[in-house]
This record gives C-alpha cells, structure tokens and sequence, in this order.
C-alpha cells in the first residue's frame, strides 16, 4: 500500500527532500570511499599504518553471512546489516578501533539452483548477484571496511578452507587430554609402542594398509558409508529440509529414498563435551543456547544388552529404572542385526497385526524398508501413525528372563544411540501408541500420581512391578539397576549424545573441491599446501546427472565427474609420478562460513590464514575486559535465529579443532551472540486465494480493496510470491537513505519482529527535516546557530539526552534512542523554531548524536557547522553530570495503597519535610480532614504512603 512523502511542488529552495538528501548522501559515500574512512588498521601485516600502533580499545563487529541472492535485498534484510552499523558507528565516535566489513556466503546450493533457472553459469550470477548487494549496501551508507570483502567462492579464500580441512583430517581427537592433536604423533605413539593396537600385535608387525586402517579410524575427517535421501529424479541428494513429509523432493515431487553412500564425515561428536559445556562461557541468548544443548543432546544412562539367540541387541536408555516394563524392542529399519534376526517363518500362532500381511518375515520386512526409505528422518521422528512389523524374532529381558518379542519400525533412527530401543510402553507415549496398535503387553513401572488416568506416564513417582527396585525414587532406582546390571554382565552406565558426525559431501557442482586425491587403490591421499588450491574447474553442463525418479538402485553420478581431464590428474606426492583422482564431490555450503571471521581479520594474507598477532588482537581472550574465563572471538555477532544450531555448531567445531591445533588463541568464534527480529508484511489474497500486488491495495472502511473487489489481507514474510516486497532502492528514492535507516531503527526493539508499513516512513522523514530546518534555513540555505549560552533548562534537558543515548547506543536499544532524540528536536524547536538561531552548544551535540542513526545527513550538518574533518571518529557529546542532578523530586502519594496526588519538593529534602509537604498537599489534607494518619512511610525519592 502506497503513501504520498508529503511534500509539494511549492517547498523552499533548501529544504530536506527526498532529492537533496539523495544528492548529500551520494557525495559523502564518495567521501567515505575516496578516504578509506572506515579503514580499520591490523597490527601487522599488509592492512597495518605504518609506523603506528594500532589502538588497544578495538571493537570487532559482523554481521552473519550473506547469501548474494539473484532478487537482491527487500527491506527486511538490512535490519540488521543498518544495526550493526549503527552499532560500530557509535563506538568508532567514542574512539574504539572498529573492525566492520561483509562479504558473501557465494558457495552453495542455492546459488547452483539461481543459476540453473537462469541458464547462466554460477559464477556468473554470483557476479552479478554480488555487485547488485553492493551497489544497495553502499545506497544504504553502511560503513564496511571494504578491503576486507570476501567470498566464499574466490579461490584464494577457499584454498584456506581446503587448508583448514587438510588440518582437521591430519588430526585425532586426544580423548585422555580432551583436545585434538596432529595425527602425526598418534602414529609415533604406535611406532613406539606407547599405544597398543586393537589386536595388541606390535606396530612393526602390521602392513602398511593395516597401519592406514588404524590411523583413518581415528581421524577427525573420514570417509564413511551413510544413509542419504537419494533422490533419483533430481540426480542428487538431498538434506532433511529438502524433504517433504510424504518422502518426495521439495523441488520436483520426486521421490526420495534412504539409501547408504560413501561420504566424507567430520567427526563433531569427539567435541560433544567442549560444545555443551563451553556455552556457559558465552554471552548469547539463553534460547540459542538450549536450542545448541537440545541439538547436541547429552543424556546420562545405561547400555543395556538384551540376547536374542546367537546375538546381543545392545540399546541405550536414559530410563534404565524401567527396566522391568520392557516388553518389546524395536530395531530402525538400517540396523544391520535387522537381517540377522529376521526369522524364516513366522512364529505359530502369531499375531496377524504384526506381519504385515506378509508371508513370511523376509518379505514383510523387505516391504517395510522400502516404505521407510521414502520417509525423511523429521518425518519418521514426527509421523503419529505407528507402523511397523515383527521380525520373526525375539529377545530376553535381563532382569526378568522374559522373552519380548523384536519389531522393526522407522520411529526409531539409526543415528541416535544405537539404532535399536527397549520399548516401555508404560511411561514412554510413542511405544504406547505402538503398543496400542499392535496387542502388546503395557506394564506401569512409575506409580502415577493420584488422579492421572491418561496413557504413558512421565512424571516422577516411585517404582512398582519392578522387583527389588519397588518403592525407589526415579533417580535411586536408576543407580541401583546400573549398578545391578554391570555386576551382572548385561549393561553400564554411560552418556549418550544426539549430535551425530557431519556429513560433509554433497554431490553437486558450486562448492568448494576436496584437496585430496585417491590412488589406484582407491587410498586417501591429502594434498601438500604447496597444491592448494584445488581450483574448480569450470565446465559447460553443471546439472546433476538424473535418473529415472523411482530408479532407487541408481548411483549418484556428481557434475565434476564430467570433468574428465581435471578428475584424472598425474602428480607427484613424493614418491614419484603416479596418476590420481580427484574427489568429484563438493564441500557443503557451511564449510566457507565456519570460518569467514577469521579471514576478515587478515583477507589479503597470501602466508597463512591469518597472522596471530591480528588473530590475537581482533579476538582473543581479553579476561580484563570480559572476565577470566573469556574464550575470545568476535565481540558481536548479529543475525537471525535460523542459524541457532548447525551454523554456529559447526563454526565452534572448527574453531575449537584450530584452537587446538595452536592456529588460534580464541576457543571461541563469537564471544556475543545477538539475534535480531524480522521485518514481517501484510499480503493480499483475493477471492481465488490469489497473491495482488500489496502496493495497489486500497483500504477503505477497515476493508481492502484491489481493482475494485475487496482482497483479504495476512500477516506474515516478504516475498515475491506474496507479492509484497518492498525494496530499499525504493524507499531511498522517495524518502533518502537516512529516512529509511532511522525509520528500520526506530520500528521496536531490536530482537522483535515487526510489520512493515511504508505509509509510517515519512513519520521519519518529517523528524529529519525538521532537525534539518533547526540548523539550516529552508529558504536561505544558511546557518541558523548562534554562540549565545544555552539557558541551565536545556542543558539538563541535552546532558539527560546523551545519557540515554548513550546508554541506548551501547545496549543496542536505537528504537529509544531515536525516540530521546526526537525528543531533544522537538524541545528545540519549540524553544528556537521561531527564534534567529540555535545556540550551537546545543546544535552540535544534536548533530553528532543523530550520526549512527542518520550517517549522511549527520556528515553534511557537521560540516556547514564549520567543521572541516569528517565526524566518523568522532567526538560523540560526553555528559557533564552536574545537569543531571535533579533540583527537585515528584513522590507520588499513596492514600491506603491507591495513589491520590503528588508533591514536588526540594531534591535534598529529609523525610520529615517529605512528610510534611505530603500531609499539607490539598487533596491529602481534605481527605484527612482534621485528623490524623495512622502511619506515614517515606520511601526516599520514590514514594509517600499514607495509612488512614
């Protein structure tokens, strides 16, 4: 919906429109530009002022990685990018070195599938794409120290992620030291017999493939054999999210199945521990964190073992106290036990619900997998229906020799514990459902508490129907059945994760290549850094090979394979000249962004990464500042909720394996954590639950209109398919870049979502011109600033301003402090609209206080104020705290615990004069009548309260 700015063809020559303030805000960008302004100097290095010392006082500032999209940026996207920049211009004022730069998260699937729609090679649109973000990032006047730009896809920044991955796969995991280590010296512990092999035979002993076998098992990169969602039809794979809840492709309506491939993995679960119990030491939101912690889903336990026959299902309970109430296990459709217990026939006398309608076990359980492939995991985890089928087989119960039979389902995952459970349908809702469902025994094994006549119970309560553990509290009889079961052989207490290890391949084209190599052989071979880096090649057809959509037996085949002469490759890794091939897999698109902040620190480093010394400064541990258990990393990290878990996990991940390896001195990538609202819109459907365009809206009587029939409007995203986008272009256009920047800012708090409503914006607008017309004259286009002393009232009313803005400014609250400013303005023109001039002691303070919101127009004042240097290093106004001593001070009375009237006394008043003033006010006095109060309490500053 559309709104006139309000202005006419009639305004004065000089006065703040929408065209001047496009002319200022271009001429100071050029500026900013031409002056590096807002070059932030390392202490060593190319990006170092030589002969200086780089200020102890630094501030490092980022924003979370953009995505360079082919539809450019809407309004909602720069909420953040303008407060961070508000952020960093506020404390540049107040003297801090300020890292604050941006560059593009340019790998990826979604910049493959832009480039697939528009039939332009990736890095084409990525280009054009990127360009376009920087172009409308300049428009908005933020404030990057653009040499350190950088993206994903440049090779020279991604030959330091291949660099990085090279050290994470030369390493392990020492779990006695709880840190990583060069692999390197694990193999020298073998050579010297300081650790054993598996089978205890000497190291000199074992081939050369053997000792290989060894050391891969303990890398904290491998290649293993992992369930995937395959999907034929697109010739790729696909992540859970990729995966609709009926098992087809999000893109195409393909469908999808679970199949095993062999995949590069990151071994993240050897730092399950460090990433749970290192989130204490950060500033981050309490959500994030427990969202991190639920992820990663450390639980305390017991390993149970259960025989079945000539084998042993091994499962993992958090609820071992229950024990006595297992009377069925379940199997995930993957667990390789499945084929051996699947039996010949079924069992006499089985239960029809079990077998599927099957003819035997084989065959219904064949059936069964199949389904389940074509389920995603969030599916089968979510999917309310219980389904499943009896292997044929059964399994005896440890502590009570009961035979229980055995079933396959897909609500349980092989991924988590060990694929396999001991259902207890009598305090768990899910094995309730299926026990339901299929006629099996529900044994109550935690008294219920008094009243409850639902289904599972869950809550507290002592044991019953479990022999010696009846009458135990939950947290005893745990103790008491782990101890029970490792005396006896059958289990042991354990801590159990939910984290699983990082699958790391992806089989598409845009993505950083592995710096490996495979031999004949088909060994591993990493790649010396003298070979980085591996280059993308750039080849014509870049569309994943496709299959027939329900070809499940089909073999990924990724778009580098295509690149013949690149995949086989003659080098010499010290032993000769041999022919290798290359990895046709890619990295997925975290890899770049786990570790972007590190080369913002030092981008044009052609030696390392990053040099230490610049490492140290930007983020390390500063414990005089922030306390002694300080982990380091950026200062403050802003971005969406979105990314709570496997952004930030991985880059932890990383981090804390760089931290070990002694790269880095921060064992954390962000010290402060900040997530910001989203900028929602309202949409318009009309009678054929159709999409109109939102600007050609028209409301009338509470009722909206388009074309002339009336359109139902709804709340939520910005988008093309809503048809709702409004774009930062147009809103400089019609209101100037500072309109839209303080107008973002003063939308609500920070980490609330809030609508957008373009008819608002020149509420914006009128603020800054009026603050224009009090420094400047509409119709002149000169000063109106005086030297003449400010009266003592405005003074106190200016120094309470820069307090609270100040305040605001640090606590990134700039809704109100663009609020106190208007405020200020407000006063001023009041007390001087009408008046020849503005004092200028309280013109400038204004001028400079509006600088983080409104950069340009702030810049462009500053200087017709005579002032020759830019105000991007300020000074930002200091407050002089004898105006903010109050003369006085209101208490508010309270009559009986009601309040009845007020009173304003001298701010140095004792209680007795409180008092009195109190009891002589006249509505007091005409309620007391005469008498006198039962009590009077004083409460010094704040409040009077009287009982009658």
């Amino acid at each position: 919906m559309t709104e006139a700015t309000g202005e006419t063809s009639a305004a004065p020559e000089h006065r703040y429109t929408a065209e001047l303030a496009g002319r200022i805000e271009q001429r100071w960008q050029d500026y900013w530009a031409d002056h590096g302004t807002y070059h932030a100097p390392n202490p060593v290095g190319p990006l170092a002022e030589e002969d200086a010392l780089v200020p102890s006082d630094k501030l490092f500032v980022q924003d979370m990685f953009p995505y360079p999209s082919g539809a450019g940026l809407h309004v909602g996207h720069p909420l953040g990018f303008i407060s961070t920049d508000v952020y960093a211009r506020y404390h540049r004022m107040i003297g801090r070195n300020v890292l604050h730069t941006m560059g593009f998260d340019a790998f990826g699937l979604p910049a493959e599938q832009y480039a697939l729609r528009t039939g332009q090679h990736p890095a084409k649109t990525t280009e054009d794409n990127v360009q376009n973000y920087l172009r409308q990032l300049r428009r908005l006047g933020l404030g990057h120290d653009d040499r350190r730009r950088i993206r994903t896809s440049d090779p020279e920044y991604y030959r330091w992620t291949q660099w990085i991955f090279l050290q994470i796969f030369n390493s392990y995991y020492d779990e006695k030291l709880a840190k990583a280590r060069p692999i390197i010296e694990l193999e020298t512990e073998y050579a010297q017999d300081k650790r054993r092999t598996p089978d205890g035979r000497n190291w000199c002993e074992l081939t050369r493939a053997e000792q290989r076998e060894i050391i891969d098992s303990h890398r904290l990169v491998y290649i293993s054999s992992a369930p995937v969602n395959w999907c034929p039809g697109l010739g790729t794979v696909l992540s859970n999210e990729e995966v609709t809840a009926d098992g087809r492709s999000e893109r195409g309506n393909f469908p999808v199945f679970r199949r095993n491939l062999r995949q590069w993995k990151m071994r993240i679960t050897a730092y399950a521990d460090r990433l749970v119990d290192d989130l204490d030491l950060l500033d981050w939101p309490e959500k994030v964190k427990a969202m991190q912690r639920n992820w990663i889903g450390r639980s305390h336990g017991a390993r149970v073992s259960f025989k079945s026959g000539e084998s042993e299902i091994e499962v993992f309970t958090t609820r071992p106290d229950t024990l006595f109430g297992a009377t069925y296990m379940v199997l995930a459709p993957e667990n390789p036990l499945v084929d051996t217990l699947t039996a010949a026939t079924w069992p006499e006398g089985v239960d029809a619900r079990w077998t599927g309608d099957a003819a035997n076990p084989a065959e219904a359980i064949a059936a069964y997998r199949q389904a389940a492939s074509r389920k995603s995991e969030l599916d089968r985890q979510e999917n309310k229906e219980k389904t499943g089928v009896f292997t044929g087989s059964y399994a005896v119960n440890p502590v009570n020799g009961k035979e229980i039979p055995v079933f396959v389902a897909d609500y349980v995952l092989m991924g988590y514990g060990t694929g396999a459970i001991m259902a207890v349908p009598g305090q768990d809702g899910r094995d309730w459902e299926f026990a339901e469902k299929f006629g099996l025994e529900i044994i109550r094994t935690v008294q219920p508490t008094e009243g409850f006549d639902g289904k599972a119970f869950t809550g507290d309560g002592p044991a019953i129907n479990s022999g010696f553990l009846d009458g135990m509290a939950i947290d005893e009889a745990k103790k008491t059945i782990i101890g029970w079961l490792e005396e006896h052989g059958s289990g042991r207490g354990t801590i159990q994760y939910k984290l699983r290890d990082w699958l790391f391949s992806r089989q598409r084209y845009w993505g950083e290549p592995f710096p490996v190599v495979y031999d004949e052989d088909g060994q591993v071979h990493a790649l010396p850094d003298s070979m980085l880096p591996v280059v993308l090649p750039e080849i014509d057809d870049y569309t994943p090979i496709t299959f027939e959509p329900d070809n499940a037996d089909s073999e990924p085949s990724p778009p580098l394979a295509r690149a013949t002469e690149w995949v086989e490759v003659e080098l010499d890794l010290g032993d000769g000249p041999k022919t290798y091939r290359r990895d046709t897999n890619t990295m997925p698109n975290w890899a770049g962004s786990c570790w972007y902040q590190l080369r913002y620190i030092d981008p044009t480093n052609t030696e390392v990464f990053v040099a230490p010394e610049n490492e140290e400064y930007w983020s390390g541990p500063r414990p005089a500042e922030h306390g002694v258990d300080d982990p380091g990393g950026t200062d403050l990290y802003v971005g969406g909720v979105e990314h709570a878990v496997l952004h930030l996990l991985y880059s932890r991940f990383w981090q804390k394996v760089l931290f070990d390896l002694g790269h880095l001195s921060a064992k954390e990538p962000y010290r402060r954590l900040f997530n910001q609202g989203y900028v929602q819109a309202y949409a318009y459907k009309d009678a054929r639950d159709v999409f109109v365009p939102a600007e050609e809206v028209v409301e009338k009587d509470g009722k909206f209109f388009y074309e002339g029939e009336e359109v139902f409007q709804q709340y939520g995203k910005m988008g093309k398919t809503e048809r709702n986008v409004v774009t930062p272009d147009e809103m400089c256009e019609s209101y100037g870049a500072d309109t839209f920047r303080f107008y973002e800012m003063s939308m609500g708090p920070l980490d609330v979502s809030r609508p957008w409503a373009t008819k608002d914006v020149v509420g914006s607008q009128r603020f800054l011109q009026r603050l224009w017309r009090l420094v400047v004259d509409e119709n002149t286009g000169e000063l109106r600033v005086s030297t003449v002393d400010a009266s003592e009232a405005d003074r106190k009313i200016l120094h309470k301003t820069i307090a609270g803005v100040r305040e605001d400014y640090a606590e990134l609250r700039f809704n109100t402090a663009g609020a106190k400013l208007i405020e200020l303005n407000n006063h001023l023109t009041k007390t001087y609209g009408s008046a020849d001039a503005v004092p200028r002691e309280l013109a400038e303070p204004l001028v400079l206080m509006l600088a983080p919101l409104a950069p340009h127009i702030s810049e462009e004042l500053w200087q017709r104020l005579g002032h020759a240097d830019s105000l991007v290093q300020g000074p930002f106004p200091v407050v002089d705290e004898k105006y903010l001593v109050e003369d006085t001070v209101e208490y508010p009375i309270q009559v009986n615990g009601k309040v009845r009237s007020r009173v304003v006394v001298p701010a140095d008043a004792g209680k007795d004069a409180v008092q009195a003033a109190a009891l002589a006010e006249e509505k007091i006095a005409a309620l007391l009548d005469g008498g006198a109060p039962r009590k009077v309490i004083v409460v010094p500053g704040r409040l009077v309260n009287i009982v009658l």
